[in-house]
């Protein structure tokens, strides 16, 4: 299972890219890793005597001893696909795994009178990206089935006594099979540990002496809350090797360490938001000469591998998405009757949720620009800016809104952020301005359904109403919709917005002063672009149903990696408020 940047957009490198030759023309067709059909392809070519070659997109920094390391750029000659998540492949004279996700697919077509070579190409050298990254998690279990593989213990390719991942044999039994995927589970943790010790020793300690080259934020910023991840696997690899049965390895329970852990999973949500910003902040310094040389002596100081100090930030990012991978594969060789069963399923289903959230925080991430953008297309702003507490558009449409002191029904446009309600008017003449009119803290507020018929509180007859009741006081507000099942949707969204928010607040998310800046720059970028005025901001969209809104394109060969990508009109250029209400994900 993987999780990484994503490879749609430009990206400048910090280190020579080894494999890579003059003049090469890359096509931008393909997708990462391969479709089972392409797979078949490509395993028909190796068994037929062809070359499959594939160039590495990403670093792939080992954590165990049969894993293939190489560098983006690497030309990996492939020896077997045959499963979806993990090939065998070879680098000069050394073989090993490595991540299927790690190449781009890409088929050429044979050259007359020569053998047929099969390439796996890449977009562009993905080091770091100048423009809004994706995040896939593949949620499918790792793995063919054993009848798929056993091509793989011919060629010699499996070895039961070591540590590597061994993913299905009928010639060996599931107690081995078990034994193999505990004792590759154990190697991995080991070997992460040290990555994470080196990041924090090796570069991370050495950056604190150096005042004269950087300073607290910038620090935050390019290694987040590693620390706190390091002493969380720390206690978290202690536990297991307390479950591991050096003797049967097979009979170890390691399902319970992954449920006791599961809330310290979620620290890692709080890096891979952070990570596309420790990208950029690292590209921007490795301008400069002097941090060059300084990363460099940081890793030969610490004998690291010979991987640059971006490669190692990733394997966060990678070590959370294998974990279901590992999971998944632990599971298919563990009987029902084994007392570690229903604990790798539930463990199962936690790690896959933890992968599900970090790809829904970092959605939620990528969209700031464009609520910076509305709120900028808004007249007579006053207080806050939105992204101080909010971070998500859950529902937007039009309701008569009656405030207690006033006790007259006005016409108002709402926007429901998580935290807080803006209540904007449209322009008499102008229909597509709207006016700032006020907020309501939704932190201080409960949401009542009101019963048609006379309303005690206001004197009116209502219908089609919810009531907003401060916590505090008798601040009452009554919103009445023109339709049943529109009201349904409020409140529905409403629950959705409390919901959000007591998810937030139980991993720590939260948008990041850098990353405020970084929106606040982009806004400014666009407005002189496109010579947008504030007192002309764009056209104001129809409200939209929560049941369908967030409508996400999933391309095929992508959708078992659920990529979000918001759906574009095909007919042209539709103003910015036209497409911002489509921000709300919030469904049936």
């Amino acid at each position: 299972m993987d999780l990484r940047l994503g490879p749609g957009s430009q990206r400048t490198t910090l280190s020579h890219r080894r494999g890579e030759k003059g003049g090469a023309r890359w096509s931008r067709a393909g997708t990462p890793g391969a479709p089972s059909r392409l797979r078949v392809e490509m395993n028909d070519l190796i068994s037929g005597g062809s070359i499959v070659n594939a160039e590495a997109v990403w670093d792939h920094v080992t954590m165990a001893d049969r894993e293939l390391a190489f560098k983006a750029g690497d030309v990996i000659k492939v020896l077997d696909a045959s499963n979806k998540d993990w090939w065998w492949g070879q680098i000069d004279e050394e073989e090993g795994w490595f991540p299927a996700s790690f190449v781009r697919v890409e088929p050429h077509p044979p050259q007359p009178q020569t053998k047929q070579v099969f390439y796996i190409n890449p977009i562009a050298t993905p080091r770091f990206q100048n423009t809004t990254s994706k995040l896939w998690v593949n949620q499918e279990d790792g793995g063919a089935e054993p009848a798929e593989r056993t091509s793989e213990v011919q060629n010699g390719h499996l070895d039961p006594t070591n540590d590597c991942l061994c993913l299905g044999s009928p010639l060996q039994n599931r107690d081995q099979m078990r034994a193999n995927v505990i004792n590759e589970i154990m190697s991995t943790e080991r070997h992460y540990i040290k990555h994470l010790k080196d990041i924090c020793e090796g570069y991370l300690r050495q950056c604190r002496k150096r005042v004269d080259m950087f300073n607290d934020d910038q620090l935050k910023v390019i290694f987040g809350n590693i620390e706190d991840i390091y002493r969380f696997q720390m206690g978290f690899v202690r536990d297991l090797e307390k479950q591991y049965n050096t003797d049967d390895p097979h009979l170890s329970e390691i399902g319970p360490c992954f449920l006791e852990h599961q809330d310290g999973f979620w620290i890692y949500s709080e890096y891979c938001n952070n990570h596309l910003d420790a990208c950029m902040e690292l590209s921007k310094l490795m301008r400069d000469g002097r941090y060059q040389h300084f990363f460099e002596a940081c890793r030969l100081l610490q004998q690291m591998i010979d991987i640059a100090i971006d490669g190692f930030l990733l394997t966060p990012v990678q070590k959370i998405c294998k974990y279901p991978l590992q999971l998944a594969e632990l599971l298919k060789y563990t009987a029902q009757e084994h007392s570690d069963y229903r604990y790798v399923a539930a463990a199962l289903a936690v790690m896959r949720n933890v992968t599900q959230q970090i790809n829904e925080r970092k959605r939620r991430l990528e969209n700031i620009d464009k609520i910076a953008q509305w709120q900028a297309s808004v007249l007579d702003w006053e207080g806050d800016d939105i992204l101080d507490r909010s971070s998500e558009l859950i529902y937007t449409g039009e309701l008569s809104w009656i405030y207690q002191p006033y006790g007259r029904s006005q016409q108002r446009v709402f926007f429901l952020f998580d935290h807080q309600l803006v209540l904007c008017k449209k322009d008499l003449i102008r229909r597509d301005i709207l006016y700032y009119k006020g907020r309501i803290d939704m932190d201080r507020y409960d949401v009542r359904d009101a019963i048609d018929g006379r309303d005690d509180d206001f004197n009116v007859s209502v219908k089609n109403a919810f009531k907003l009741c401060n916590k505090d006081s008798e601040e009452i507000h009554i919103f009445l919709a023109k339709k049943p099942e529109e009201k349904i949707r409020w409140l529905r969204a409403f629950h959705e917005e409390r919901k959000m928010v007591q998810e937030d607040e139980k991993i720590g998310f939260e948008i990041s002063e850098y990353q405020k800046r970084q929106a606040a720059m982009t806004v400014r970028k666009v407005t002189k672009q496109k010579g947008v005025n504030r007192c002309t901001p764009p056209s104001y969209p129809p409200p939209q149903d929560p049941l369908s809104a967030g409508h996400y394109e999933v391309t095929e060969d992508l959708a078992q990696g659920e990529v979000f990508e918001f759906s574009q009109s095909k007919r042209g250029q539709a103003p910015f408020w036209q497409n911002f209400s489509r921000l709300a994900p919030f469904k049936k």
